[in-house]
């Protein structure tokens, strides 16, 4: 932080200033000051090694929890991958090739087994050599597991007969997984309602990017606030390529017999069948399309259809929905979370708002929950009327369920009991802070009924069972418990042993006495296993080795400290193996953050070890520098606290600097970092923490930023948050911009960024424009673009390049950098 005076723009004049134009980009300027072009990078020993290891296989449970399925995962995948041809449509990124998701955000499978629960060997899935596939789903009736195999004309829908262990092709190269998996199973398991390409589309239209005329857009006096989209519609040419990759033809896909359409092509986002089979209910959009919101918000139609496409019944017909209020408590007006109610044959659910959606309109009621019955032709009737807004809704049976409501704006859930017999009102089961970790009761355990809808599981006495993480100051052990309806109070009938890591996969018996269970220690990678919770005897499932064993020997504790308001904090320190502080003296540290914001000193101040999970890095982690000789304080919190209903953010910087001083203070006093030597980083949020903190303050020696936003007024209609908008806030939105306090970074700042970041907000050309800044104001920076990258960053040169850059700026301005002309005050 420079200490020279200066005088700030206004923020409107600035704002005015970025909109001008007048601060140009300036990374393709830094690459040509190089005389070679760059090349990917290798980090140092042993990260290459840990990077490239085999990934541990995915397990997954079929829904009787009989079988146990493991899928082998692909590694990062080459950059090649990523290469491949992608298109941004209306807030989705895909493959053309396939017409399923872009491959820097398919999560490629590679193999498949099966094994008994109980007992006996593994048996191999044959699938086509070279095979690579996603989105596996068991049949409600765990006879067979549906998957998606990646063909060269595209995806193909198979089906594995898991008695068997035999895989069959079940359609054509033509499912269309453009928004979503594209396939969902009927209910007995029989088929599979499929989207598919339709019949003959031939090949996408021939865009001719020549304009005929600018692209025109105006509103009449209407109040439209949007957030910052990324992937949008920009032009006619957009929504002819969208017209065309997102157009599906629905059919119904039998395990045996001919496939048969259901009802006419058209964009549909979502088809999902009732509980009885005899329903789809389907969500599509139409036209006209907005270049200012996903697809999600365009013209939509939910209908329920029969099987052959008549529909039944109209649920909503949507505008355009370009208009809802910037608070987060504000949602779109009509129907929304439309839904089947899981413990009924074809029951219709969904919430609607009774305040227009505006959160700033005072209303009694927020939002009323509805139901309708088939034949869909009565009257709705209203199953409750909420004072917040409806957060979901766990089944049991015809007699109970809970309904869950919140309020962003104090953190505020009440969760209701209900009676869909007697729909109309519920009584209150709990209310609480949902950010309270402390005194958080867990989530109702559901498990698959016989036609594969998640309800809520009972005990004898007809207690709700309950899962939950168990959150403690001693650290997080998972339990199950029974909730009284009646009273509201809550019985531990089981919880993860001290030391241990035990979260429930699910229920071996109806009274959950025999639990499939994850279990993992601070020194045991997590595996599968068997627990009778009334004997305490295990069974081991699985036994996944230590993907890293090169940090097993790394230390690891919780340590707590206090910022001058009083706000307790925490973080984790890790040091590298073999250290000995009286031998070695204070070490290089890195601190890697993330602020997050509360309305609750006392909550933002609960403090949680970990010291019983099990933690290796992966990816692009920053626990790889544990391997070349740094200290790292992981996740050391940074509380934003808006108390007695001021706005966090008003305070940011006067708490951000509070905590990261207090930070340093804790790591310096127990000798383990040297006050010269500390660096500061993050992602995202924390890339934005990143910069602030080495524009207010000279605890840093440098900092690397990773995917950051630092102009807020490039986001004016809220952030991360901040609900108010540019206007309403402009102090704040300015304050908070290290773009604006660019002159004052005088530490060095690495920043890397994926070329193709599709966060929102997180817009590359905010990472160009602050190191233009920087770099005019004569700052230390390198900026660093990955080409192909999303928010985070997946291809293994990527990965790969990224530690070696994270690396090399460290060694170069922390570890081997020479003191500091006046090093901090201690």
């Amino acid at each position: 932080m420079r200490s020279h005076s200066y005088r700030r723009a206004a923020p409107a004049a600035f704002a005015l200033a970025l909109a001008a134009g007048l601060i140009a980009p300036a990374g393709a300027e830094a690459w040509a000051q190089n005389a070679a072009a760059p090349v990917y990078e290798q980090p140092p020993a042993p990260i290459p090694a840990i990077l490239d290891a085999a990934p541990t296989p995915t397990p997954s449970v079929s829904p009787d929890r009989k079988t146990l399925a493991l899928f082998e995962r692909s590694n990062l995948p080459p950059i090649a991958e990523l290469a491949e041809p992608m298109l941004k449509l209306a807030g989705y990124r895909i493959n053309p090739r396939n017409n399923g998701p872009a491959n820097s955000r398919a999560a490629w499978l590679t193999g498949l087994s099966l094994r008994s629960i109980e007992g006996g060997a593994a048996r191999t899935v044959a699938l086509p050599a070279d095979a690579r596939f996603l989105s596996p789903s068991w049949s409600p009736d765990n006879k067979s597991i549906a998957l998606l195999l990646d063909r060269p004309e595209g995806l193909e829908l198979w089906v594995v007969d898991v008695a068997t262990a035999r895989a069959r092709k079940l359609t054509d190269a033509r499912v269309n997984a453009a928004s979503g998996s594209g396939y969902s199973w009927l209910p007995d398991g029989s088929g599979l309602a499929v989207r598919l390409t339709p019949a003959g589309r031939g090949a996408a239209p021939v865009i001719n990017r020549t304009p005929a005329g600018p692209i025109v857009e105006e509103t009449q006096g209407r109040a439209a606030p949007v957030r910052t989209y990324q992937d949008l519609l920009s032009d006619a040419g957009d929504e002819a390529l969208f017209d065309h990759y997102f157009t599906s033809q629905l059919v119904i896909a039998p395990l045996s017999g001919p496939v048969r359409n259901v009802g006419a092509p058209g964009v549909i986002l979502g088809a999902s069948s009732s509980p009885d089979g005899r329903y789809l209910l389907q969500t599509r959009v139409k036209r006209p399309y907005s270049y200012a919101t996903p697809a999600g918000l365009f013209p939509t139609e939910v209908t329920v259809t029969d099987l052959t496409g008549r529909v039944v019944h109209q649920v909503a017909d949507l505008p355009l929905r370009d208009n809802i209020p910037p608070p987060f408590d504000a949602v779109a007006p009509g129907p929304r979370s439309v839904q089947w109610r899981a413990d009924a044959d074809a029951v219709l659910v969904w919430a609607e708002a009774q305040d227009g959606g505006d959160s700033r309109r005072p209303s009694e009621v927020r939002d009323r929950v509805f139901m309708l019955p088939a034949p869909f032709t009565g009257q709705p009737t209203t199953l409750i009327d909420l004072k917040e807004r409806f957060g979901g809704v766990n089944w049991g049976n015809d007699q109970v369920a809970i309904v869950n409501s919140r309020w962003f704006n104090t953190r505020h859930e009440t969760r209701f009991v209900v009676n869909p017999s007697q729909p109309g009102q519920g009584r209150v089961l709990i209310e609480r802070n949902y950010q309270d970790r402390y005194n958080d009761p867990g989530s109702p355990l559901t498990e698959p009924n016989e036609k594969g809808r998640y309800v809520m599981q009972f005990t004898e006495a007809g207690h709700v069972l309950m899962e939950g993480s168990g959150a403690t100051r001693a650290g997080s052990y998972p339990f199950i418990g029974a909730l009284d309806l009646a009273t509201g109070t809550s019985e531990r009938l089981w919880t993860s042993a001290p030391g241990e890591y035990e979260t429930v996969v699910g229920l071996l018996d109806p009274a959950g006495r025999r639990l499939l269970t994850r279990r993992e220690t601070k020194l045991e990678p997590p595996n599968l296993m068997i627990r009778d919770r009334t004997t305490g005897a295990t069974t081991a499932l699985t036994d996944f080795p230590d993907p890293a064993p090169q940090l097993a020997n790394v230390s690891r504790e919780l340590i707590a400290y206090t910022r001058a308001d009083g706000v307790q904090l925490s973080g984790t320190l890790y040091l590298p193996e073999g250290y000995d502080k009286d031998r070695d003296g204070p070490l290089p540290l890195v601190m890697w953050a993330y602020p997050a914001e509360f309305t609750d000193a006392a909550v933002a101040g609960q403090v949680v070890d970990t010291d019983n999970r099990f933690v290796r890095p992966g990816g692009s982690s920053h626990l790889f520098l544990l391997t070349q000789g740094y200290a790292v304080l992981d996740n050391p919190t940074m509380p934003i606290i808006g108390r007695d209903g001021a706005e966090p953010n008003d305070t940011y910087i006067e708490q951000l600097k509070m905590s990261a001083e207090a930070a340093v203070k804790a790591v310096v006093d127990r000798g383990v970092a040297d006050p010269d030597k500390i660096a500061v980083g993050g992602h995202s949020y924390g890339a934005f923490m990143t910069a602030n903190l080495l524009a207010h303050t000279d605890l840093f020696r440098t900092g690397v930023a990773r995917s950051g936003a630092y102009n807020r007024t490039l986001t004016p209609f809220g952030f991360q948050a901040e609900q108010r908008t540019y206007w309403q806030a402009p102090e704040t939105y300015y304050e908070m911009s290290p773009f604006a306090f660019a002159d004052k970074v005088n530490e060095p700042i690495l920043l890397i960024h994926g070329q193709d970041d599709d966060n929102s907000g997180t817009f590359p050309v905010q990472s160009e424009r602050f190191y233009a800044a920087l770099k005019g104001n004569g700052a230390t920076v390198r900026y660093v673009v990955l080409p192909l990258e999303a928010h985070g960053y997946r291809a293994r040169e990527s990965v790969g390049h990224t530690l070696w850059e994270t690396v090399r700026w460290l060694d170069q301005h922390v570890k081997n950098a020479p003191p500091r002309a006046s090093a901090p005050a201690r």
